[in-house]
């Protein structure tokens, strides 16, 4: 294997794709690709100078060509720009599950220059009440389902429009988009002037305080992921002694929600180079087989637990997957025997992990082929664009093999969250992202994660705040204490677990718990495991409750296999 620094050289070398320059952002000294898309309009157009009349989404029986695509994107922008005067810096939400109509909204948001807000589609009425007024967006953009949620809140919504997608019958007030995109509407994007470090994606990522914190990407965030995908492979293939391609446009299975980095990231790779995007309405190994095998998919992503699906699938052997070509692991830890089972079932296809969060636009690590073999633990290698550093308590650096806390810097990395200056200012220190994690790195710089810092739960690559599911359960009249852990699961990685105490006299079933939570949250955050304890729990000197102690001390009771 070359060394990484000897490979790093000779990829970045002035002239190719992968060269380096540095820049001032935001006063602060960064190391950018040089080459990757200035906007997000850059690389809806250059998809489709590639693409042209060749499918870009299959979505059930639709089939939606890149020109196609475009047309719409460009039409809707118009229609947001002249009809509802949304102006660059805007907000507008998008609301939905995986429809064609996802990406054309998003598209169109971010080619006049205005934020689009991916709100979660899971979320409940209330919850997406909140996004929407959170974020203030102008034009809420919204399905059937998600309108439907929102029926008791849209009236309080300070909103200058709402267009509906697939609705029979749209709420009072909002237009339909199918009747807003007319023949008549000009073929091509609005000349807008928009630079590389302005605002244009809203993510709402669930954080340590109870309500969900909006992450604001820039184009160069997003735009600098495409690149670093691609330079991981390169990188992987240069380090084993082979050439080195640039990613052929390919089909790629979109099996997570577009909400999601990682979903919206898959996107933007597909649109950008080019290649075919296989919507699936819901999660399925069986589905995924068949789309493979029909659609001729080459790459799919998705958290570990839908490739262990994949793999265990009863009639696996029954598919032809000659198509495949590779795997890519993200969004919770890859089990080394995942890796190990995909070498074993799909011989010759490549496999790669990453390490990343919405505040660092999806990818800051990439780990494929040989060293992925060789280190399955492991996340990977900073890219040549990125710093990482593990530090104590203090922000002290620690030495090699040390574990500590992960800082981020680069040019993925988020500017801050919205309207949060508190919670910025905490994360966000001189260019530097505290992850929140825990890791060390190893002589060779590969990254390896061993625990959070934070109080998240990652069920099946969903990210659950813990006090936002307390907060709900201390809601319940019986309830005195309530902490919120994350249990052990054998396919999702963790599912939400709860310990409580109760009120003195007070009883309650774990059935009456999860039917009082699923009234007021989304169905993935409810607990589904539950431990009931007298005793006050474990509290450290400033009071708070100390999860990791009280976490052990239960699943420590549980009788084998439990």
């Amino acid at each position: 294997m070359r060394p990484i620094p000897e490979v790093d050289a000779e990829l970045t070398a002035k002239g190719g794709p992968f060269e380096i320059e540095t820049i001032e952002i935001a006063g602060l000294t960064t190391r950018v690709w040089k080459h990757a898309p200035a906007t997000l309009a850059t690389l809806l157009e250059e998809g489709r100078r590639l693409g042209g009349d060749k499918d870009f989404i299959v979505h059930e029986d639709e089939r939606i060509s890149h020109a196609e695509h475009y047309r719409r994107v460009a039409g809707l922008a118009h229609v947001l720009r002249d009809r509802f005067g949304v102006q660059p810096g805007d907000r507008v939400a998008i609301a939905m599950r995986n429809y064609p109509e996802w990406p054309v909204a998003f598209f169109a948001a971010t080619a006049i220059g205005a934020i689009a807000v991916a709100v979660n589609a899971w979320w409940t009425g209330e919850e997406l009440a909140y996004g929407i007024e959170d974020s203030g967006a102008k034009v809420l953009v919204a399905d059937q389902d998600r309108l439907e949620r929102l029926a008791p809140h849209l009236s309080k919504l300070d909103l200058a429009g709402v267009i509906s997608v697939r609705t029979a019958a749209p709420p009072a007030g909002a237009q339909r988009i199918e009747d807003l995109l007319t023949p008549d509407l000009p073929g091509e994007l609005p000349p807008v002037e928009m630079k590389p470090d302005d605002l244009a994606i809203l993510f709402y990522t669930s954080g340590t305080t109870s309500q969900p914190k909006g992450a604001l990407c820039t184009h160069r965030n997003f735009c600098s992921n495409l690149t670093s995908l691609q330079y991981s492979m390169a990188r992987a293939a240069l380090r084993e002694g082979r050439t080195p391609t640039m990613h052929a446009p390919g089909v790629r299975l979109l099996s997570v929600p577009l909400f999601h980095a990682t979903g919206c990231g898959v996107l933007l790779n597909a649109a950008f180079m080019g290649g075919k995007l296989v919507f699936m309405r819901k999660w399925d190994p069986q589905e995924c087989l068949v789309f493979i095998e029909r659609e001729k998919i080459a790459q799919f992503s998705g958290v570990p637990t839908m490739i262990w699906d994949l793999l265990n699938a009863p009639n696996f052997a029954d598919f032809d997957l000659s198509s495949l070509v590779a795997l890519g692991a993200g969004g919770a830890s890859t089990p080394p025997e995942l890796v190990r089972r995909v070498g074993q079932l799909l011989p010759g296809r490549g496999f790669s992990n990453g390490y990343g969060l919405t505040e660092s636009s999806a990818m800051t690590t990439g780990i494929a082929g040989a060293d992925c073999r060789a280190r399955p633990d492991s996340v990977g290698a900073p890219l040549p664009v990125c710093d990482i550093r593990i530090t104590d308590e203090d922000g002290v650096d620690l030495p090699v093999r040390e574990r500590g806390e992960i800082w981020i810097r680069g040019p993925n990395v988020i500017p801050g969250y919205w309207r949060k200056p508190e919670a910025t200012a905490a994360t966000f220190i001189d260019g530097w992202l505290r992850t929140g994690d825990a890791g060390y790195l190893d002589e060779e710089g590969f990254l390896y994660i061993v625990d959070r810092l934070k109080d998240i739960i990652i069920r099946g690559g969903e990210n659950i705040s813990g006090a936002e599911v307390e907060a709900i359960l201390f809601e319940h009249p019986a309830v005195l204490e309530a902490a919120v852990i994350g249990a052990p699961h054998p396919k999702l990685g963790e599912e939400v677990g709860a310990v409580i105490r109760l009120q003195p006299g007070a009883a309650v079933t774990p059935a009456e718990l999860q039917a009082h939570a699923r009234e007021r949250m989304a169905g993935f955050k409810v607990p589904t495991r539950f431990w009931f304890r007298e005793e006050a729990f474990p509290r450290n000197a400033s009071g708070k409750i100390m999860k990791r102690d009280l976490k052990a001390e239960v699943l420590a009771a549980e009788p084998a296999g439990a």
